[in-house]
């Protein structure tokens, strides 16, 4: 079957079913919930699942990415981060550096990538890194320290072991790297191979994380992401065997021709390689962003309440494996440092999802990658052309961002505390803004027993946990004063 033919295929019928056992009360991440097993409840249920299934951001900023300035004062965001690495100190910076390069086009992806089978590009794209990572080391007064690691993509082992080695003998150069370091890197099971690994492992990674996304051959073949299940065992054993103690596995409900017998088999089978951590994202169908999605017959995706059925039934077959829920969307073992940062009130949110480190500055080298000072974002340019013509000629590749106020950082806080650790205490300054622009919002939250909340401030009940995205909405007061102003298109759907 050709590329275009299967894309087009459709799916098989199927009896949707939905499984006598899961008959507890929980929602999910992006406003899904448990049916009761009481017919009586079940239309109060499914009101609450449309009432809150609306477009929201995923908050890894506030303020987030539409209310950024299309243009960014250059000086500015470098004396910005000169500050930062002075004030960083011994306790280390987080670098996130994006590798755009795939092979093949996976059409439910969102991300900044370049589809090629040239390999030759490597080498130019790890000069261009080169001479960003030195442009922004010469900010630094004294040796960087670097905490956090991570190598993103695209696809990251897309890269040679010989072209991975060499990227991370220019970033540690110089630089000390922090005794409580956590360094990671995503990978594909097609390609990943046990030169890579060692090479990683010898400079510290210690988690990988693996895009399985569904291991239905049907579902594979719509989103193009074609992928045996022993390909993905063997990645494992190799990552095991290179010494690797962290492995994470991302999962996608919600894509085309899934149910839920396809995704039980997925999980049951997956996890039957014990990763330590799986993030159970919501598949986010922004064809007007992303083209690839474009292929899909939208009659193809799982309607809202079936989708919320895949989670619910996903959320509940992890924690009979032993899997505690952590955040929004991610599942960790006991012994998990992602497990143990959420225990223990420690567990940290940025662009690169939930972390255990907090760190001043998390800067982002690479096209398209997004740097966070605190008090600061910028976003390199999106075109890999443009990033290396502006970085060639000395300047950094910034094309937006934005310098918040002291009220932005204080509502930023009140968000991430809702993201992290279900609560949030309020300032005496802000009770007047939270109720000119939040109070209404909040009442409804309440009156559906979704959070409790006064004027010393905020926490989330267990049924409310997973409406943490509606939750933060409430504190957004970028879009609380533009509610008439901000396409809904700008966001993808909770549900």
């Amino acid at each position: 079957m050709t590329y275009v033919s299967f894309l087009f295929s459709g799916c098989d019928s199927k009896l949707y079913s939905f499984p006598k056992e899961l008959t507890e009360i929980i929602f999910s991440p992006f406003a899904g919930f448990y049916f009761r097993n009481m017919k009586k409840r079940d239309a109060a249920n499914a009101s609450l699942v449309n009432k809150y299934n609306l477009p929201v951001p995923r908050y890894t900023s506030y303020p987030t990415l539409p209310f950024w300035n299309e243009t960014i004062d250059t000086d500015r965001w470098l004396k910005n981060v000169k500050t930062r690495f002075a004030e960083s100190g011994e306790n280390g910076i987080s670098l996130y550096i994006h590798l755009p390069f795939c092979e093949s086009l996976c059409t439910y992806c969102g991300c900044n990538k370049k589809i090629t089978t040239n390999h030759t590009v490597e080498a130019e794209y790890i000069d261009v890194l080169e001479q960003e990572w030195l442009m922004y080391k010469k900010l630094a007064d004294h040796p960087i320290v670097i905490r956090e690691l991570h190598l993103g993509g695209g696809t990251p082992t897309f890269f040679s072991a010989e072209n991975i080695e060499r990227l991370l003998q220019i970033i540690f150069k110089g630089c000390k790297v922090h005794l409580q370091n956590e360094f990671s890197v995503e990978g594909h099971p097609n390609n990943t191979n046990p030169q890579q690994l060692s090479v990683l492992y010898r400079y510290g990674f210690r988690r990988i994380s693996y895009g399985v996304q569904d291991n239905d051959s049907q579902v594979q073949q719509l989103i193009n992401r074609v992928q045996p299940f022993e390909n993905l065992e063997k990645a494992v054993r190799n990552a095991r065997d290179a010494g690797f103690t962290s492995i994470n596995f991302d999962l996608i409900y919600g894509l085309p021709c899934q149910t839920t017998s396809t995704i039980t088999a997925t999980i049951n089978k997956v996890t039957e390689l014990k990763p330590d951590r799986i993030a159970f994202y919501s598949y986010a169908h922004v064809p007007w962003t992303s083209r690839g999605q474009r292929l899909f017959d939208e009659h193809d995706l799982p309607a809202p309440e079936e989708k919320m059925k895949l989670y619910l039934l996903g959320k509940k077959l992890f924690e009979n494996l032993g899997y505690s829920n952590v955040g929004m969307d991610h599942f960790a073992l006991p012994g998990d440092e992602l497990f143990k940062a959420g225990q223990q009130g420690r567990l940290h949110r940025n662009f690169m999802g939930y972390t255990t480190q907090k760190t001043a500055i998390l800067l982002g080298l690479g096209v398209s990658a997004i740097s966070d000072t605190g008090n600061a974002y910028a976003q390199n340019d999106k075109s890999i052309h443009n990033y290396y013509t502006a970085i060639r000629t000395s300047e950094p590749a910034v094309i937006k961002g934005y310098f918040l106020s002291n009220e932005d950082i204080d509502f930023k806080k009140y968000i991430l505390d809702i993201a992290c650790t279900g609560k949030t205490t309020f300032k005496a300054e802000h009770l007047s803004t939270i109720k000119r622009y939040a109070l209404t919002d909040l009442e409804i939250l309440e009156n559906d027993e979704l959070i409790e909340f006064g004027e010393a401030g905020l926490s989330v009940t267990p049924l409310g946990k997973h409406f943490t995205r509606n939750i933060c909405k409430a504190f957004d007061m970028h879009l609380q004063r533009n509610r008439a102003g901000i396409a809904k298109s700008l966001f993808s759907n909770a549900v």
